[in-house]
């Protein structure tokens, strides 16, 4: 009976060191099957593929009459290399198509857009209209001539009577084959364009009534060219008219849980929730009695908008400089919260204790948001890329601003080291006893060798007698 105990004890002390030895083996394969069964709710294959969109600014400048003066004024460059180069990229996608070989003033202007020199760029425009009424031709010396938005009005206003004349032959022949198909979307596009532009033109004008007439009749009128975001230019003419409404009446169109979100759209929410509570909101009252149902949501509007692009607050509230926006936006990036900053800190100026609840609020999302900081409530997750991008979009004068960061408190980190260091010995000196026993006496004897250095020379100082004594108390 006590030689069958015995069997079993050295059975089950066999299986625990046989566990021990292969425990690691063992949690490698459970955390990579682990891995495999969540990788659809955790979204693994989604965060690893992501790819950073760079999106066109919806509200973005003129180059001769805006980007230019800017250099004149300070010799520094707003847009970089990069930025201009997708620029040239979309006007090739929209303003060209294949066909464009069999007219004189296209073929010309399709060669303009791939130019990158931009005296090279405004002669050749000059070249294709001594040929014909070229409406791109007109658009980029719109662009990039023009010196005042006066003169790419007018500018604008020539592009508009040669590209309708394009798009209605266009229309009539869009059936008639792919090669009419591509003209016909090309000519949709340039026609697009121009009244877009003019719309905008009659914004800075100071024409606004008139531009958000010509935004509504041009969304009406092409309601699937969805990809131009009208809506944002929209939006931005209605706040300045403080037509809330209005403003509200596009979201509830354009906020949808389908369709992609933009700073634009967030902020916008949450700026007219805080208009309905912002004039009477106070810190310590709301500390004091609580928050309001209306004071909650648009607290909730707030942090939206913020998980969203947490780099909109620090321009709104001036906390970090402004520049031009670039002709092209990342969303969610640094790149989105200059161009929506540069445009909408004056509407947020204009609703008393906006900006003040939004100082009282924004900071909190952080602390709602689960950790690691991937993660979120109501969003994907945050692009890991997006700094890169914003480096590449943004001038080198910039300084990037970058995704807050939530640190862990050092005791947690300290403890969690700690524990990670103990279960390491633990297992080495499980696997290999003897030596770790080698390594833990050399370690010893070199910690302990500054104090045997200063008790030898205290033995060489002080007479052995006294020695004797201190020893012996």
């Amino acid at each position: 009976m006590a030689e069958a105990g015995t069997g079993f004890l050295e059975q089950l002390k066999s299986c625990i060191v046989w566990s021990w030895t292969y425990l690691w083996t063992l949690w490698f394969f459970i955390m990579l099957f682990l891995v495999y069964i969540l990788r659809v709710p955790l979204k693994i294959n989604d965060n690893l593929t992501t790819e950073c969109k760079v999106w066109r600014n919806p509200l973005n400048l003129f180059r001769g009459a805006e980007y230019n003066r800017y250099t004149w004024v300070t010799g520094r460059e707003p847009l970089t290399y990069y930025d201009m180069n997708l620029s040239a990229q979309d006007h090739q996608t929209f303003f060209t198509c294949d066909t464009d070989h069999m007219r004189p003033a296209d073929a010309i202007m399709q060669k303009a857009w791939r130019e990158r020199n931009p005296q090279a760029r405004i002669s050749a425009a000059h070249e294709a209209l001594e040929l014909n009424e070229c409406a791109t031709a007109y658009i980029l010396l719109a662009e990039e001539e023009a010196t005042t938005i006066v003169e790419a009005e007018k500018l604008f206003k020539q592009a508009l009577k040669a590209g309708e004349g394009c798009y209605r032959r266009s229309q009539q022949l869009q059936h008639h084959g792919a090669q009419y198909e591509a003209q016909h979307r090309r000519d949709t596009n340039v026609l697009v364009y121009i009244k877009r532009r003019l719309a905008m033109c009659a914004r800075k004008l100071g024409r606004t009534r008139e531009a958000v007439k010509m935004m509504r009749d041009l969304m009406k009128e092409f309601p699937l060219l969805s990809m131009f975001n009208i809506h944002e230019n929209l939006l931005e003419a209605l706040l300045e008219l403080q037509a809330y409404a209005d403003v509200q009446a596009v979201l509830a169109k354009y906020d949808d849980i389908s369709l992609p979100k933009s700073a634009t759209i967030c902020y916008t929410a949450a700026l007219l929730k805080a208009r309905a509570v912002s004039d009477k909101f106070s810190p310590e009252a709301a500390s004091r009695r609580g928050l309001s149902t209306a004071e909650m949501n648009a607290v909730e509007a707030i942090h939206r908008a913020v998980e969203f692009n947490p780099h909109v607050p620090k321009y709104l509230l001036e906390m970090k400089s402004l520049i031009l926006p670039p002709e092209h936006i990342l969303k969610r990036g640094d790149s989105e919260a200059i161009a929506y900053a540069f445009f909408h800190l004056q509407h947020w100026k204009r609703v008393e204790g906006a900006l003040n609840l939004l100082h009282c609020t924004w900071e909190g999302t952080f602390r709602m948001i689960p950790y690691p900081l991937e993660k979120g409530h109501l969003f994907y997750p945050y692009p890991i890329c997006t700094e890169t991008a914003d480096r590449e979009l943004l001038p080198s004068f910039h300084e990037v601003s970058v995704y807050p960061k939530k640190e862990l408190p050092f005791f947690i980190l300290f403890t969690a080291g700690l524990c990670s260091f103990t279960a390491m010995l633990a297992l080495l000196t499980h696997q290999f006893p003897e030596l770790m026993g080698v390594f833990a006496k050399a370690f010893l004897s070199t910690l302990f060798a500054p104090l045997n250095f200063v008790m030898e020379k205290v033995e060489s100082i002080l007479p052995s007698s006294l020695w004797h004594q201190l020893t012996r108390i």
